[in-house]
Parts: structure tokens; C-alpha cells; sequence
């Protein structure tokens, strides 16, 4: 149980990551992903890879700069233009329904303007999910300069677009619906350099 633990990224750049193990059963349609991550990086670094034989970028929750996020579904991105950090935990929450192609972004419990991306798009089961690299191919191919440095919790990903009142509540971490991946019963494998510790403060 990973309750008011972190993943400890601690090398920049780094080979390490996290494999993360999902049960899925059958293709996405609509999912939200949500994760906390706190660092002192400005280069671009990749926080969730989820990666398939068919698309290596099909969900990518990934930071080019300090002031942006990057939402990839199926090789596809919209961009979200944030505030730069004050180095601090920072709360994202991403999803993405088919029927409409529509991408929401929340940051800190805050929605973006919603976009749209890859409508119709049907997202594959048979997953690699990594934190902490991205993948040029199918669990592997990793640019060393694209890595996470810092710290990772609260990691979930949902087959389903989570209600605003539940997107508000992930940002508080309060009672959330089951998931596919959930941080307090991850099923999960460290390679490399990650350490798992207490959080810090609340």
C-alpha cells in the first residue's frame, strides 16, 4: 500500500522508472488519468507513458517546459499552456472521451478550456505503462534528456471521464471510484534508481 508514499525519481538524467500493471480487458473509449509530481526540472521529462505495439505514444502525460503540458492520445497532442510552478506539488488530472474527442485538463482541482483530440479514436489494451520515461517503443527506446527527475504519487487511471465533483476530489485526495490503476493497491515494478519514502507533508 503506497497511502503518503512517493516514488523518489532521484537521478537526473535517469534510466530509472516504474513499470506500472493494469487490468485491462478491453479497449479505451474514455479514460482519466491523474498523478502529483514535484520537481526542479525545466527540461522536457515524461511523468505517465502508456505505451502499445501499435502506438508507442498512446497516452503520454508530458512536460516540454516549465510553463506547459503536453496530452497525447494515439500520437496525437493538445497543448496546455500553465503557470509557471512555484516549485511545488503539482495535481493534473487528464481525460479524454472517443465520442466527442473531447481532452480535459485540470491542474491543482482547476479545469483548463477543454480541446478536442482524436475523435473516434479507440485506445489499445495491451499496454506498457511507465512512469518516469517515455517510450520510443513498446517498453523501452528511452531519451535519457526526457526522463523525470523528482517526485511521483496519487497515480490513477480510470476507464472512464471523471466528473468534475470526482476531479475535484483526486485533487483532494479524497474517496475515489474504483480504478484501473490505483495508488493505494498499485501493482508495480522500480527499475533503476527509484525509491519509495513517506511523503514529506501533506
Amino acid at each position: 500500500d503506497l497511502y503518503r508514499k512517493v516514488f523518489v525519481f532521484r537521478k537526473d538524467p535517469s534510466d530509472a522508472y516504474v513499470v506500472l500493471r493494469a487490468r485491462l480487458e478491453q479497449p479505451l473509449h474514455n479514460f482519466t488519468v491523474c498523478l502529483r509530481s514535484y520537481t526542479d526540472l525545466s527540461r522536457p521529462h515524461s511523468l505517465f507513458s502508456y505505451a502499445t505495439k501499435a502506438q508507442d505514444n498512446e497516452i503520454l502525460l508530458f512536460k516540454p517546459k516549465p510553463e506547459e503540458y503536453r496530452f497525447y492520445v494515439g500520437g496525437k497532442f493538445v497543448t496546455f499552456r500553465v503557470p509557471e510552478g512555484r516549485r511545488d506539488w503539482e495535481h493534473v488530472c487528464a481525460s479524454w472521451e472517443s465520442a466527442t474527442g473531447i481532452a480535459e485538463f485540470w491542474l491543482n482541482g482547476k479545469p483548463w478550456p477543454r480541446k478536442g483530440l482524436q475523435r473516434g479514436y479507440t485506445v489499445g489494451a495491451t499496454a506498457a505503462i511507465l512512469l518516469g520515461q517515455e517510450q520510443d517503443s513498446f517498453g523501452g527506446g528511452f531519451d535519457l534528456y526526457n526522463s523525470f527527475s523528482g517526485e511521483l504519487t496519487d497515480v490513477y487511471l480510470w476507464d472512464a471521464g471523471l466528473s468534475p465533483d470526482k476531479m475535484r476530489a483526486a485533487f483532494l485526495s479524497l474517496r475515489l471510484p474504483p480504478a484501473l490503476l490505483a495508488w493505494n493497491s498499485l501493482s508495480y515494478e522500480v527499475k533503476g534508481d527509484v525509491v519509495v519514502k513517506p511523503r514529506l507533508r501533506e
